[in-house]
């Protein structure tokens, strides 16, 4: 029977794709960035600690959350909280929504494969002249709106196959093949990276507590409570949680497995991946950098630019060998990015077929991707055809309070990105914690995660976590992200205290839903 639910083949199959789903782009450009940015070896502690008390106990739930209620995010809502069911549908929305530019991320990085692929093959910039840097060709590609729609389309047409595929024999069977190729690819380009003249700047930068400041990459040492949000952040996108994708993953697998393993193991495996990632970019990017004279602080080091400027500069100026190590990078941050992907593609489309299922109805997965896909298609084509704002594509409430005024959509990846993971994602997982710790009561989780078996240390540890420590961290991710998009020169003076204060009044109103009136747990 079509709708009979699926299961991982293996549990090693469940933890690559759990793996996978965590390893994305913001481990790439974000992650090695803020850490050198934040202190280098002090922010990549603070990060261990918030991944162990906050990162794993939110995976751990959301894995329990999916199997124990067998069905994806809006159904496993639904089926222990009538107060919060509708928290379900911010999972299903946010994965929805951030398919929209990370599919037209994705096709970029097709693009410059192709791009080195061609200057490796045929010589392109000596036969046809043309510029293969990064700035010259970024600029191309985004003003170039029918080519980024191409890609778009090609990058979510193997999403979309992946995911038909089923969960075993689809997404299962790419991240067993994808995962470990990933690694062999990361470790060619680290070995590239840090034998650069210079690359040793870049390591320094990473892992020297305030060398980032003292050699000039940046010039204002980081508040303690500065380095302690940009680690809260970058923990939580990183680790894909809030979006959908681990309780949908959760209620594939079996029974048997150890979830607390399960959770400890994709958490440090994505902080390795997360490390290896900066040892493959940073000492590359800065070694270039300096080979090329640029001041430090004007070396781009996270965000789009580091994939598709920075480092594209440093592959077009190694030689002959330069467009190889180009193929083999573009094609691991594609790997990551398909990963990624085919999870917030699998949330989408498991809703839908859970909802078929509840009716006793029939549908094909086949159907249910391709309709999935080609809504997710519309909006991306948006992203593309806007070219991150080069092309003068309108936005909506671009100018929100007064002409002139930035806001946190000047494109549509912007406004995508703000409603996804700058609002709904924080906003979920805070209740969620709220809801396990003070509505349902831990011991309902704890009951699936050990299997009716209590480890005393790790149901103290849990419930101290999902009860106090998880519902602060996440008002504070929350005040973080809405800081992020709407700091300005114009709002510099009040946008913080604002920010914090609506997280907090947030925080409170849902504790008060959470802890009082009736429990309404039905499973």
């Amino acid at each position: 029977m079509e709708n009979k639910r699926a299961s991982w083949g293996s549990n090693l199959g469940f933890i690559m794709a759990a793996i996978g789903s965590a390893v994305g782009l913001g481990n790439i450009w974000g992650f090695p960035y803020k850490m050198g940015r934040s202190g280098g070896f002090t922010f990549l502690i603070i990060y261990i600690l918030l991944a162990v008390f906050v990162g794993m106990v939110i995976m751990s739930s959301e894995l329990a959350l999916g199997r124990k209620t067998r069905t994806g995010v809006v159904g496993a809502y639904r089926a222990v909280s009538k107060k919060f069911k509708w928290v379900g549908w911010l999972g299903i929305l946010s994965p929805f929504l951030i398919m929209s530019f990370y599919s037209v991320l994705g096709g970029y990085c097709f693009q410059y494969m192709s791009l080195n692929m061609a200057e490796l093959s045929f010589g392109l910039s000596s036969i046809f002249g043309a510029s293969i840097d990064g700035a010259t060709t970024f600029g191309s590609m985004l003003t170039n709106p029918f080519g980024c729609a191409v890609f778009t389309l090609l990058f979510l047409g193997l999403c979309m196959v992946i995911v038909k595929g089923g969960v075993s024999d689809g997404i299962e069977k790419f991240n067993k093949i994808g995962m470990p190729a990933l690694f062999v690819m990361l470790i060619v380009v680290i070995i590239r990276s840090v034998t650069l003249p210079h690359a040793e700047e870049g390591l320094k930068y990473m892992f020297v507590p305030g060398y980032a400041v003292a050699a000039g990459f940046t010039d204002e040492t980081p508040s303690l409570i500065s380095v302690l949000a940009t680690a809260v952040g970058q923990m939580f996108f990183s680790l894909s949680l809030a979006m959908g994708a681990m309780i949908t993953y959760g209620s594939y697998l079996n029974k048997k497995e150890n979830i607390v393993k399960n959770s400890a193991l994709i958490v440090i495996a994505d902080s390795i991946v997360a490390l290896m990632a900066g040892l493959a970019v940073i000492p590359a990017a800065v070694a270039n950098g300096i080979a090329n004279g640029t001041p430090l602080n004007e070396i781009a080091l996270g965000g789009p630019k580091l994939l598709f400027v920075t480092l594209q500069d440093v592959f077009a100026n190694m030689g002959a060998v330069g467009p190889l190590f180009g193929i083999v990078f573009y094609l691991l941050v594609i790997i990551a990015a398909i990963s990624s992907a085919i999870s917030l593609m699998e949330v989408v489309a498991a809703h839908f077929i859970d909802k078929a299922a509840e009716k006793g109805k029939t549908v094909k997965r086949s159907t249910v991707t391709l309709w999935v896909s080609a809504a997710i298609l519309v909006e991306a084509l948006l992203v593309a055809i806007d070219g991150l704002g080069a092309n003068g594509v309108w936005v909506p409430f671009q100018r929100f309070f007064a002409e002139g005024l930035p806001m946190f959509n000047d494109c549509w990846l912007d406004f995508m990105d703000f409603f996804s993971e700058g609002f709904m994602m924080p906003l979920g997982a805070m209740i969620m914690a709220l809801m396990v710790g003070w509505e349902l009561k831990p011991a309902l989780l704890l009951d699936e995660i050990h299997n009716g078996e209590h480890s005393a240390f790790f149901s103290a540890f849990y419930t101290i976590c999902i009860k106090f420590i998880c519902p602060v961290v996440m008002a504070f991710v929350l005040a973080g992200q809405l800081i992020d998009f709407f700091l300005c020169p114009q709002t510099e003076g009040y946008i913080q205290p604002l920010c914090y204060g609506v997280s907090g009044v947030l925080l409170v109103i849902f504790w008060v839903v959470a802890a009082t009136g009736k429990k309404t747990a039905n499973v």
